[in-house]
């Protein structure tokens, strides 16, 4: 799995309990925490449903494209818990019950590992376990992709597992880093030549423009620049010397990637 591993990460985050606003997610911000302290850096996330043709179709989808991808929920025991079934029909493969997976739950569970709860280690035929700390009812992989539970305090320390068995030789923690400024009385269209000009100059970083504005302090812009080191800073230092000859003044914002604040935002 290593040697041929993608470099981008996506999330599948599912759950109908999340579309109607019984749940509110939080695995993908805690995906990007986690890819960001290895640097690393999310490409795609996307939320649905359990309804199974779009579970099927998606997964299709997905085990097509060129991304490790990270599944949250739908792998329980409940009627409503999907993802291993349609996981399998995207596959083509059939459920087949995992030995390991069924060795640590009959351990976890002792006389009560009965039928309901053995449906949780019948994975894809070919699929590898991945093991939970929390209660050991494991989650699996098959290819790049990896399907843990829907509870945070389980599939947490599940993604962090398989990122530091299968991608650690991807990891460079500190490689991407973000910095941004404000710039206070600015509107977003007068950054446009100012924006156009250093996305042409260092095509490798992504410089951003977020407009804002409100009654007390009026229009202003926060431009953005994220990537590797030494590149951001020196786009950013001519980033505000433009800004300094268009009469423009800025304030630095601490970015959470810097050595002074230690996470993974910028605020």
């Amino acid at each position: 799995m290593t040697e041929t591993a993608p470099s981008r990460f996506g999330a599948l985050i599912i759950g109908d309990e999340l579309l109607t606003g019984r749940r509110r997610d939080r695995h993908m911000a805690a995906v990007i925490e986690r890819l960001e302290a290895r640097g690393l850096e999310l490409y795609w996330a996307r939320l649905i449903g359990d309804d199974p043709r779009l579970l099927v179709r998606t997964l299709r989808e997905t085990f097509a494209g060129e991304e490790v991808v990270f599944s949250f929920g739908g792998i329980g025991a409940t009627p409503d818990d999907r993802t291993r079934q349609c996981c399998a029909e995207a596959l083509g493969l059939p459920l087949a019950r995992h030995p390991e997976a069924e060795a640590a739950l009959r351990e976890q569970f002792g006389e009560q590992a009965n039928g309901q709860r053995l449906r949780m280690v019948e994975f894809p035929a070919g699929a590898a376990m991945i093991p939970n700390p929390v209660n050991r009812v494991a989650g699996f992989s098959y290819a790049h992709h990896h399907f843990v539970p829907g509870f945070p305090s389980m599939a947490w320390p599940m993604i962090e597992w398989v990122l530091d068995t299968h991608y650690a030789h991807l990891q460079q923690p500190g490689r991407t880093v973000q910095r941004a400024v404000r710039v206070p009385g600015a509107r977003e269209g007068a950054m446009i030549p100012l924006l156009e000009r250093f996305t042409a100059a260092y095509p490798e970083l992504r410089i951003s423009c977020l407009p804002g504005s409100s009654p007390q302090a009026g229009h202003e812009v926060e431009l953005g620049v994220r990537g590797s080191g030494p590149r951001v800073t020196e786009a950013l230092q001519g980033i505000t010397a433009a800004l300094e000859e268009g009469g423009y003044t800025w304030q630095a914002l601490v970015s959470a990637t810097s050595p002074e604040s230690g996470g993974p935002t910028v605020s």
